[in-house]
């Protein structure tokens, strides 16, 4: 039986053969593309000072550089999704990966802030291209038994990004120049583009997502509960941790060789978060979501009082990378539950929400830093995440009553 595009939100489409070295060797290729893009979009975190006085803009004005990728990726997530619905999935993602490195390369070429604006373009528009593809991929690549952990291997790539690529650029940039960390980032690039083309068979879409069945997960009661816990949460994180690297400057007092040890700290607890708030969220995710933001709320509302001295500001990062690190996979985990029968839509959905408020917390951030303080930054994030914490609490507790009632009647 045959089905058509004017009558079904999803075409089903052949699928291509497996090989299971080839699989192999195909997942580890988008998970180091998903690397390539994290580090990437979080780099300039750790550069941000430099950067900025290199073009003399403020740390505000330089924290563009992490919304506007942010808001691109928003973007193009859904119109990927659907313009390139038909189109082989290995061509696209191959051509994302040449728009990123084309893009590191016009970051370290830059003799103008505005220049490197355009760059962040290209990478918003990789991110929100390259993961509403390569995210689900995984099951494609890799026979069905190991769908599993093929897809661990792929998400590995998010935490292992701030552990790995961030700190690793920030020494590079402390040691040779931002210029230098884009430079060899856009190399990576093109070696990931490289593998890609070697080991990633052709990929027709499995699914042809069109933009009604975006529209009817969008009205669910329960997508609309994930957009409202992921708009606070990514909030309050983003807009703090833009700007950690100016706060240990000035309020922590470290050098950068520090920095760099803090950050690693904090990517490394962000691994166990990862892997922690996975196995929770299954189980509890209310549980799982509350945690995570009351520990984020914690952390950055301590940090103005204890993190002027490095025990206190490395403790609390490590608090911070524990919690955040919960924070993708319960978020998607609520968009999944929302939309059991469309996993796509609900990963597009997911990460357009995920990168817009990523950009409108950097944006935020950015404003209270550059008029009020660092330190202002920290308490106002705090109080936006214990907002999510009593979000869930209320929407918990009225579920409750709700159960009660209906087993009464």
């Amino acid at each position: 039986m045959t089905t058509t595009a004017a009558t079904t939100p999803c075409e089903r489409i052949p699928l291509p053969p497996r090989t299971p070295l080839r699989g192999r060797l195909a997942v580890v290729s988008v998970m180091l593309g998903i690397f390539s893009i994290v580090t990437a979009e979080i780099l300039p975190i750790g550069l941000l000072t430099s950067i900025g006085s290199d073009f003399a803009v403020s740390d505000g004005a330089a924290g563009l550089m992490m919304t506007m990728p942010g808001l691109l990726a928003a973007v193009s997530a859904p119109l990927v999704t659907v313009a390139t619905a038909r189109a082989d999935r290995r061509v696209m993602l191959c051509a994302f990966m040449l728009l990123l490195a084309l893009a590191d390369f016009l970051t370290a070429a830059a003799t103008d802030y505005r220049l490197v604006l355009v760059a962040r373009v290209m990478v918003g528009v990789t991110i929100g291209g390259f993961w509403s593809i390569g995210a689900g991929l995984a099951g494609r690549l890799v026979r069905p038994a190991s769908a599993g952990r093929a897809t661990a291997v792929i998400f590995s790539a998010v935490p292992l990004g701030s552990v790995l690529g961030v700190p690793t650029g920030t020494f590079i940039g402390g040691l040779a120049g931002w210029r230098t960390a884009f430079m060899v980032m856009g190399v990576l690039s093109v070696g990931v583009l490289a593998l890609m083309l070697l080991v990633v068979p052709p990929l027709p879409p499995a699914r042809v997502t069109r933009a009604s069945l975006l529209r009817t997960v969008l009205d669910r009661p329960g997508t609309r509960f994930a957009l409202v816990l992921t708009f606070l949460v990514v909030l309050s994180h983003f807009a703090t941790y833009t700007y950690v690297t100016p706060f240990l400057e000035r309020v922590t007092h470290a050098v950068p060789a520090l920095i760099t040890v803090f950050l690693l700290v904090y990517g490394a607890a962000g691994i166990v978060g990862n892997f922690a708030g996975g196995a929770l969220v299954t189980r509890r995710p209310r549980a799982a979501v509350c945690l995570a933001a009351g520990l984020i709320a914690a952390a950055t509302a301590l940090l103005p009082v204890l993190g002027r001295w490095y025990a206190g500001a490395v403790a609390l990062l490590a608090v911070w990378g524990v919690a955040y690190g919960a924070v993708p996979v319960c978020s998607q985990t609520w968009f999944a539950r929302a939309a059991p029968e469309a996993p796509e839509a609900a990963s597009v959905l997911f990460t357009a929400s995920f990168q817009a408020t990523f950009a409108l917390g950097a944006l935020a951030g950015g404003a209270v830093l550059d008029h009020v303080s660092v330190s202002a930054v920290m308490l106002l994030g705090g109080a936006v995440a214990a907002l999510a914490v009593a979000v869930v609490v209320v929407a918990g507790t009225g579920s409750g009553r709700r159960r009660v009632r209906g087993q009464r009647a």
